[in-house]
Formats: structure tokens, C-alpha cells, sequence
């Protein structure tokens, strides 16, 4: 069985179920290739510092140690986290950066893009280096001054 065949022509015929295959398989790539175009837009208003645990460092003294005494010095501080307000036009969200040890510093007053993906906010700004981060919602809360929602007709 042949799935190409060669006319006196020039013209190269495809069988149905390779042309079938083909158109499939050209399909999947563009599916698999596009991007998330489901962003919403909001602003950046501010950063702040917000306590987000207890860092100890301590260890025992090597008097405590040679002695046999449970003498430690502890010492506590307060970790703090950035956390951003970014307003949308109906929702104001808190959030946090997922990755604690390297947080980048957000461009404030700027637009950013976000989606919502599962329990995570998916952030990028494009005044920055237009890279997605992941993000904690630690609050929402609906805006007063939004424009009446106005519901559409399906």
C-alpha cells in the first residue's frame, strides 16, 4: 500500500489517512504552542513588609557542652515578606511571592498581567522582564468604587 504516489505532473498525492495524520498532528503543535491569552490587568499600588514568621538561630555553648548543661543561646527575629496590593477593576488582591528566598522587586504604579491558576496567582509585568512568578493570594477584597457588573445575555 502507498501513501505517496507521483503523477506525471509533478504533483505529489497523499493518501487520506496521512493527510488525516498530518493535519492532526499540525493541530496538536499549535495547541501545545499557544499562550496563555486569559490575563487580567491590574496595578501595582504598593509593597509592603508583612511579618511572615519567626526565623531561630541558636546553638549550644561549648562551656554548655563540655559541662553538660542545657544552656543555649537563642536568638529570634522576625521574618519579614513583601507583599504587594494589586488592583484590578473590581477586586483588590494581597499578594506574596511563592519563592521566599528570592523575591524580585515589582515596578509599583505599574500594570501587571496575572491569571489564576489553581490555589496560585500567576503574575508578569511587562515594564519589568516579562517573566511569570507565581504568587500567594493572601486577600481579596471587592472594590466600592467598581463599576455595576452588568450581566451578559447567552
Amino acid at each position: 500500500m502507498e501513501f505517496l504516489t507521483f503523477d506525471g505532473r509533478g504533483i505529489i498525492h497523499m493518501s487520506t489517512k496521512r493527510y488525516a495524520l498530518a493535519a492532526c498532528l499540525m493541530f496538536a503543535g499549535v495547541c501545545a504552542a499557544k499562550e496563555h491569552t486569559d490575563y487580567q490587568k491590574g496595578t501595582l499600588l504598593r509593597m509592603d513588609s508583612a511579618p511572615c514568621g519567626m526565623q531561630e538561630k541558636g546553638g549550644k555553648s561549648v562551656t554548655g557542652e563540655l559541662i553538660g548543661t542545657d544552656s543555649q543561646n537563642k536568638k529570634t527575629k522576625e521574618v519579614l515578606c513583601q507583599e504587594y496590593v494589586l488592583q484590578t477593576e473590581r477586586v483588590i488582591y494581597r499578594i506574596r511571592p511563592n519563592d521566599d528566598k528570592h523575591p524580585v522587586l515589582l515596578p509599583i504604579g505599574e500594570t501587571a498581567q496575572f491569571r489564576l491558576h489553581k490555589d496560585k496567582l500567576i503574575l508578569k509585568v511587562a515594564e519589568s522582564d516579562d517573566k511569570e512568578r507565581e504568587y500567594i493570594v493572601v486577600s481579596m477584597t471587592p472594590r466600592q468604587d467598581a463599576p455595576p457588573q452588568v450581566a451578559s445575555k447567552n
